[in-house]
C-alpha cells in the first residue's frame, strides 16, 4: 500500500462518526475528490476499480452532497448531476454513478464549511462553456475573490461558496493568459490569502489539470497527516486522481505544491511546480 495513502478509511469514517467534534474541527471540515480521463468511455467502477465502494463510504462522513460531471473530448457532449444528499444513500447519486460512462469525468463528495449553505447550489461540481471544477478546502472569507472575478462572470455565480468563486476566478485568469499560464497566474494570487487547501480539477475538452496545494497544519487535529494528499494511477488506457482515505494500492503520491496535467488527445502526464 503507498504510505499514506490507505490509512485513513477508519479516521473519517469510524472515528469521527463515534466522535463529537471541537468547534475548531468542524471549522475545518473538507471533501473528498476523483477525476479520470481515458481513451475510450467508461465508467467510475471501470476507473478506480474494486476499491470505489471504499471511495463512495467517505460520504458517511462528507455527508453535505454529491456531483458528477462529464465532458468528452472535443466538447460533443457535456452532463452534470448533484444534490445536497448523502451519496452513498442517494439511488439518485447510485443512478447518476452507473449512467457516468465517458471519457472524462469528475465526483465530488462534499463536506460543507461551517456557515455555507448545505444545497444544490452550493454542490460541486460546478460547470461553465466548457469548463468543470471541483474543490477539496476552504479561502477565508468566502468572497476573497470577487473583486478578482471578471465582471461579465459574475452573474453566472448561483451559490455563496469559495469554491464557485474560485473556479470563476480561474476562468477569468485563463481568458488573460491561456489554460496553464492562466491556472498558475490564479494559484500565485490565491496563494497570497488566507486558505486552508485549495486541492482542485478542472476538467476541459483538451485537458484534465489536477492543483495540490495545500497547508498540512490547517488540517483537523484527528485527521491522519495525509488527510490533504491526492493520488494518482496511470494505465494504458486512463488517468485517475483522487482524494485520499480508501484503499489506492499502487498508486502515486502527487506531491504539494504541484500540478498534475494530462493531455485528453495523448493521455500524456506532466507534473509541474506551482
Amino acid at each position: 500500500m503507498v504510505s499514506g495513502a490507505g490509512s485513513m478509511k477508519v479516521t473519517e469514517v469510524t472515528f469521527l462518526l463515534l466522535s463529537v467534534l471541537s468547534t475548531e474541527e468542524v471549522c475545518l471540515k473538507m471533501c473528498r475528490l476523483m477525476g479520470f480521463v481515458s481513451s475510450r468511455p467508461e465508467t467510475f467502477a471501470a476507473a478506480a476499480g474494486a476499491n470505489l465502494s471504499e471511495f463512495i463510504e467517505l460520504s458517511a462522513v462528507h455527508c453535505d452532497g454529491w456531483g458528477i460531471s462529464a465532458i468528452k473530448q472535443g466538447g460533443q457532449d457535456s452532463k452534470l448531476d448533484r444534490a445536497a444528499e448523502v451519496a452513498r444513500t442517494s439511488p439518485d447519486f447510485e443512478r447518476a454513478l452507473t449512467n457516468t460512462n465517458s471519457d472524462g469525468a469528475l465526483l465530488h463528495l462534499r463536506w460543507a464549511t461551517t456557515g455555507i449553505g448545505i444545497n444544490e447550489n452550493n454542490a460541486h461540481p460546478f460547470m461553465h462553456d466548457g469548463y468543470t471544477f471541483i474543490h477539496n478546502g476552504a479561502i477565508y472569507p468566502k468572497d476573497a475573490l470577487d473583486s478578482y472575478i471578471a465582471e461579465d462572470l459574475r452573474q453566472f455565480i448561483l451559490g455563496d461558496t469559495d469554491s464557485e468563486r474560485y473556479f470563476y476566478f480561474l476562468l477569468t485568469e485563463i481568458r488573460r493568459y491561456g489554460l496553464i499560464d492562466g491556472v498558475v497566474s490564479a494559484l500565485t494570487k490565491i496563494k497570497e490569502l488566507d486558505f486552508s487547501s485549495i486541492n482542485a480539477m478542472l476538467l476541459t475538452e483538451s485537458e484534465f489539470i489536477t492543483i495540490c496545494e495545500h497547508d498540512p497544519d490547517r488540517k483537523p487535529d484527528w485527521a491522519d497527516n495525509g488527510y490533504y494528499e491526492l493520488y494518482y494511477k496511470i494505465t494504458e488506457k486512463d488517468v485517475i486522481v483522487a482524494s485520499s482515505g480508501w484503499n489506492q494500492d499502487g498508486w502515486k503520491n502527487l506531491p504539494n505544491h504541484q500540478i498534475l496535467v494530462v493531455d485528453r488527445s495523448s493521455l500524456e502526464v506532466n507534473v509541474l511546480a506551482i
